[in-house]
């Protein structure tokens, strides 16, 4: 991916958010020496209410401690031009991937009682899973920010007449606009995507009219030949037809 754009802005979210979530759910499992879990709710809740905080919440600021030192240190470390607005927004797409983690933990609890009644309940914070932080970074990628690679005292948004709307520490930034991802460019390393397979059916990003980017696609038919209705045949072989199906197969022009 070209530097400072959405993509790699999205992609150090979830690098961040992914060193986090792995570190804490190896630490409650109980691997670490340094970490485990979190043990400032033991004591807490409220048993008038009928609950109390129990079990092994996840603690994700050894996590988030963790990745900061994984992953920050090499931008801190640079100095000279390239100190700019491009490590700035390296370091806070970092740790908009961390909070993420940390805004998307939610409450288990656990039932005790007679016959299942409920009557007091053990609860422990938990993460959510990765695929629903990663859907949230999704989000956060389709309303990414452009900023100035200028920096001055902080990140500041390219366009003038938004600069004194706030950056929010859960927005992800870029400084670079994607290049056309849909036209091969060998300098840049995008195959493009004429000649690629598309599902003409989906309206994901396999689909044809997604991923042909409005050229259109071509329609040609496949003969598949394979063994089938295979059955052993005492003493002792196997012995199968031969199927053959066509297929129609859809690529971008």
């Amino acid at each position: 991916c070209r530097a400072g754009t959405k993509e790699v802005a999205f992609v150090s979210a979830v690098t961040a958010a992914g060193v986090v979530h792995a570190v804490t759910r190896w630490c409650s499992a109980g691997n670490g020496t340094e970490c485990s879990c979190d043990g400032s709710l033991r004591h807490g809740g409220s048993a008038s209410q009928g609950w109390h905080w129990g079990g092994c919440s996840d603690d994700i600021h050894y996590g988030m401690s963790f990745s900061r030192m994984f992953l920050d240190l090499p931008f801190r470390n640079v100095t000279g031009r390239s100190g700019s607005g491009l490590v700035a927004m390296n370091l806070h797409n970092n740790e908009a991937g961390r909070q993420a983690v940390a805004k998307l933990m939610s409450v288990d609890c656990r039932c005790h009682g007679v016959s299942g009644s409920c009557a007091v309940k053990t609860c422990w914070k938990t993460m959510s899973s990765f695929e629903k932080i990663g859907r949230f970074l999704k989000d956060k990628y389709e309303n990414s920010i452009q900023i100035s690679d200028r920096l001055k005292k902080k990140l500041r948004r390219k366009e003038k007449s938004q600069r004194k709307i706030p950056i929010g520490k859960e927005d992800l930034l870029y400084v670079n606009k994607s290049p056309n991802y849909c036209v091969e460019d060998q300098k840049l390393g995008i195959p493009g995507t004429q000649g690629r397979e598309c599902n003409r059916t989906s309206q994901g990003p396999e689909g044809c009219n997604l991923l042909c980017c409005g050229r259109g696609y071509n329609t040609h038919v496949v003969r598949h030949v394979e063994r089938c209705e295979c059955k052993f045949v005492w003493c002792c072989y196997v012995r199968c037809r031969r199927c053959e199906s066509m297929t129609d197969v859809h690529t971008c022009k």
